[in-house]
């Protein structure tokens, strides 16, 4: 709470009656709403911009030296667990790319860990100097058709609603629990009618679409087309484009944004790790992409920052003028995104902010309960009085899953993988001590020729998902995950020959995003070298277990049909 002196030090500032705080000298400011872009000062007094159009003088200054000043950058939905790094270590990696706000669904630990999960979140959130915004998961699990490490009801969450952190409902991915009136679905939606809800609901259409945003749902960052998009955008739901690691949907979408529509869509990563991070970029990655098709740089930038406030009810930020919140990225290049300085909440991002944030313990570092397995756990019985079985289809980019089926021989060690027509093994493996299931079918797509590779990140339920050629080098992999506490690796004839630890709830490093970056890149080598062909190929296994997502997913229960939301039997 800003303080009466605070306030009367920002009115005279802004007045030009005493030095600001700081003031950033000589940029060209982008307004998001018009598209004017002005030559001008920007004066701060502690976290607020207390001046814009005009000069300053300020008891600190930085030299803007011409560039462009746009709004600090809103990722609209993401799961920090996904960069495989800790908050503190995403929040290193990701402000200096201008994403000053981001909004997380903590719901990877949660299924885990449960509550203590997210509580260890929000002591993160309250430390970082990025602002962690924490939506609260609503499907822990996601379905009852896998086994996670926790069950979150309504009774679990509510607690945390009044924490300074918290927006409302992260996505509530049970769409079949939402139109089918599932009780303890509607008792969350129920507590939340007053506060923000976040959706999910791939390919939802028709009257089925009304029916789940009749409960109050807003958001949705789940189309992968622009039919699709454009329905809920008419039905009143914001779209938040996503570019992840896997999920690559800004191709699709990017002929909705335009000047009709740019107040109500937003971005997002969703997933994204921290090697194309370095690679790409974060947000920026995606603004630079949609300035190049010609969009108006005003269109982008709004829905990077002022819409996405806008529609998450952050009402003190997305502008840069007096009275909002001092979050500023300066750019070299405005239609390239070349971030080159950021402020936030009124601080310049430099290497020694770090050291600034009080620390906070590691959780889940005990998570792995899975015991060793041997190669004959993978053996896939043929079926009887069949000649073809159901196989998931992958293509890259896509977390959507096809429904394909192949016809396998078979001998003493069960149903073989057909390396011509790319089908090979794939297994979902309990690791939450809760009862040893494991799951096994066959998938199409990642072009292995031999070996296995193995992730202890498995959407949602974080159980241990295996693809491989082999018997043997897939319970190699497993074995291995089990021994360093989860995370990534890849077996080839009888070796494991690289290999990621992620001991925190197996789902994050302990290390630096540096250090994690340089495991991706030995293992996406690793796995070229076993003829897979996706570009991001450990993501795209974890994906594999999400049953939330069409059309054919795996869990450690069996093969599950997503659009009958039944197992295939």
């Amino acid at each position: 709470m800003t303080s009466a002196d605070n306030l009367a030090r920002m009115i005279r500032a802004g007045r030009g009656t005493e030095p600001a705080d700081i003031v950033v000298r000589n940029v060209r400011l982008l307004d998001v709403i018009t598209g004017a872009v002005t030559q001008t000062d920007i004066a701060i007094v502690d976290d607020r911009i207390v001046g814009t159009h005009a000069h300053y003088n300020g008891k600190a200054e930085i030299d803007g030296r011409g560039r462009f000043a746009v709004p600090g950058f809103i990722d609209t939905h993401l799961h920090i667990e996904s960069s495989l790094v800790t908050p503190f270590e995403f929040d290193r990696c990701v402000l200096p790319h201008g994403v000053t706000t981001v909004i997380c669904d903590p719901h990877e630990i949660a299924n885990v860990l449960g509550a203590p999960g997210i509580r260890y979140f929000l002591d993160c959130a309250e430390k970082t100097i990025m602002d962690v915004r924490i939506n609260l998961s609503s499907c822990v699990p996601a379905t009852p058709f896998e086994t996670a490490g926790a069950h979150l009801e309504i009774g679990d969450i509510l607690p945390f609603r009044s924490h300074p952190k918290v927006i409302g409902l992260a996505e509530m991915m049970n769409f079949p629990g939402v139109l089918n009136c599932d009780p303890g679905i509607l008792a969350k939606l129920e507590a939340f009618q007053d506060g923000h809800m976040d959706g999910h609901a791939p390919l939802l259409s028709g009257t089925d679409l009304n029916g789940y945003l009749a409960a109050g749902i807003r958001t949705d960052h789940e189309a992968t087309s622009a039919k699709e998009a454009r329905e809920k955008l008419a039905k009143g739901m914001a779209i938040l484009i996503r570019e992840g690691s896997v999920s690559k949907d800004l191709e699709a979408l990017a002929e909705i944004l335009d000047e009709n529509t740019s107040s109500f869509v937003a971005l997002c990563t969703d997933d994204r790790n921290p090697l194309d991070i370095a690679e790409e970029g974060h947000l920026d990655s995606s603004i630079r992409r949609l300035v190049a098709k010609g969009i108006p740089l005003h269109h982008v930038y709004r829905a990077a920052s002022h819409s996405a406030a806008r529609i998450f009810g952050l009402k003190d930020r997305g502008l840069l003028a007096p009275g909002w919140r001092a979050d500023i990225a300066l750019l070299d290049d405005i239609e390239d995104c070349r971030v080159t300085d950021v402020i936030a909440a009124g601080r310049l991002v430099t290497p020694d902010i770090w050291a600034t944030r009080a620390p906070v313990a590691p959780v889940g570092l005990d998570s792995m309960k899975a015991r060793p397995v041997e190669a004959t756990a993978f053996i896939s019985d043929p079926p009887q009085g069949k000649n073809e079985i159901p196989v998931i289809g992958v293509r890259p980019g896509l977390i959507l899953t096809f429904r394909q089926s192949a016809s396998l021989a078979s001998d003493e060690y069960g149903l073989r993988p057909d390396l011509d027509a790319d089908v090979i093994k794939v297994a979902v493996v309990e690791r939450h001590g809760i009862n040893g299931n494991i799951g096994r079918s066959f998938v199409n797509g990642f072009g292995l020729k031999r070996g296995a590779i193995a992730s202890s990140v498995g959407h949602d339920s974080h159980n241990i998902t295996v693809v491989g050629v082999t018997d043997e080098d897939m319970a190699l992999a497993v074995n291995r995950l089990i021994e360093i506490g989860g995370g990534f690796a890849v077996a080839d004839e009888g070796e494991v020959i690289a290999d990621l630890a992620l001991p925190i709830a197996g789902l994050m490093s302990t290390e630096p995003f540096e250090i994690v970056t340089e495991h991706l890149v030995r293992l996406r080598r690793a796995a070229k070298s076993i003829g897979c062909v996706l570009p991001e190929p450990f993501l795209q296994v974890a994906f594999l277990a999400l049953p939330v997502i069409p059309h054919l997913k795996m869990t450690d229960r069996g093969l599950f049909d997503v659009d009958a939301f039944d197992f295939v039997t």
